[in-house]
């Protein structure tokens, strides 16, 4: 599945001599992508509030042959982002491609809703983009190109209930995907989201745990499973690749064809 040099079709997907940030990173979607995207030649810096284990993800992608950064970051903090952005620079020369995952995910009636609940789930799903985006894309527009990749959700298309902020915060995080290609595609940054379904993480780990859940999910599942990390992998690796240099502005959504209810 991955390439490095050969035919013009191979260099497409390589991401040889490209630099990724990639939040979120210590587990789940995050480590799947950095992953996937180390596969395909890129560094990767790994930005994550746990740094044992994005240690662990960085030991992953040394045994394959490339370069890893972990970088302790919480997104919430305006002076993390910058020192990540710094470091990166002075690590690896550039950024390429940033992909936004930190995210969180409460269980809270809608009538429970409180200013903590309210401020957590949008300074980390929703400001963290932002300010992140900001910090990378003001490197990117030097060069004049860049990719960046948004993780939303289906959850931003459809609403689910007891999540009323995270579907909020994901709802806005298409929109902001939107609003960033505006004014960022004449600077030669491509900007896209990824709308994931239920995936088999660490998040949903308690929520799939219920065999009446599942059974729920799956039967408005066409393709008949819940989601792996590596599935939305797969796509954050195309949208960072040369393979997607004509589009931006645009959510892909990767649920198993679940939307197709709607």
């Amino acid at each position: 599945m991955f390439y490095k040099g050969g035919n013009k079709m191979e260099n497409l997907i390589s991401l040889e001599n490209k630099t990724a940030i990639v939040t979120g990173s210590s587990s789940g979607i995050g480590r799947a992508i950095s992953i996937y995207l180390a596969k395909a030649g890129a560094s990767v810096a790994l930005a994550a509030r746990r740094v044992e284990k994005l240690e662990e993800v960085a030991n992953e992608i040394e045994k394959i042959g490339q370069k890893a950064l972990p970088i302790q970051v919480d997104v919430t903090v305006r002076q993390d982002i910058q020192k990540m952005v710094a470091e990166t620079i002075k690590q690896f020369g550039k950024i390429d491609i940033l992909v936004n995952n930190a995210g969180v995910l409460d269980f809270k009636n809608f009538l429970e809703i409180d200013d903590e609940n309210w401020n957590k789930i949008l300074s980390i799903n929703l400001r963290g983009y932002l300010w992140t985006a900001q910090a990378v894309a003001k490197e990117m527009i030097s060069k004049k190109q860049g990719k960046i990749v948004n993780i939303a959700s289906v959850a931003g298309i459809s609403a689910f209930p007891q999540i009323t902020m995270y579907n909020i915060s994901k709802a806005a995080v298409i929109m902001l995907t939107k609003s960033m290609a505006l004014e960022l595609g004449p600077l030669g940054i491509n900007v896209n989201a990824i709308a994931p379904g239920i995936i088999e993480t660490e998040m949903t780990e308690e929520m799939l745990k219920d065999p009446k859940t599942i059974q729920g999910f799956l039967s408005k599942i066409p393709l008949g499973r819940t989601g792996k990390a590596e599935d939305i992998a797969g796509a954050a690796l195309f949208l960072s690749s040369e393979l997607s240099n004509y589009m931006t502005g645009e959510t892909v959504v990767v649920d198993g064809g679940w939307t197709c209810h709607l």
